[in-house]
């Protein structure tokens, strides 16, 4: 994986008001709270969202999975899910992070979003940025550039 333009270096965009790396470090956090009893996949996300008052805020949530698979919650629909409680509407940014491994073993292995998350995300902002870490430190992709060809109510 590799960075995918200069849209993605900090001082550009969302970048402005929060570090990729701090984004990473935040979806850490929240990744030890993950509920992963079953494939001890323990996944963290941090949202840069454009808060109501204007003012960025950061969003974390985890995910949540269930006996029943299909039930399970990924942690950027939880992301989404609490925005919108929120009253918010627009994500800048996600940091994303996952470990196959214990709650304390985040590798820095990129970690996309899955495919019924892309789609998600891609509903709230086509232009969000989507930050994952690798050993080279954090990669970033547009999430249309993760989901080339998105469905719409417009048939676009």
């Amino acid at each position: 994986m590799s960075n995918i333009s200069s849209r993605n270096k900090r001082g550009k965009g969302p970048f402005d008001t929060i570090a990729p790396e701090e984004l990473l470090a935040r979806a850490r956090e929240a990744a030890r709270l993950a509920y992963a009893p079953y494939s001890r996949f323990y996944v963290g996300a941090a949202m840069l969202t454009e808060g109501a008052d204007g003012v960025p805020e950061v969003l974390t949530a985890c995910n949540v999975e269930n006996a029943s698979f299909g039930l399970t919650i990924c942690a950027e629909r939880s992301a989404v899910a609490i925005m919108v409680s929120r009253g918010l509407r627009r994500p800048l940014a996600l940091g994303l992070v996952g470990s196959p491994a214990t709650r304390d073993d985040y590798l820095h292995v990129p970690c996309t979003p899955c495919g019924a998350c892309r789609q998600i995300l891609m509903e709230f902002n086509p232009d969000l940025q989507v930050v994952l870490a690798s050993e080279d430190g954090p990669v970033i992709f547009g999430i249309q550039d993760l989901l080339p060809h998105s469905f719409n109510m417009e048939g676009r």
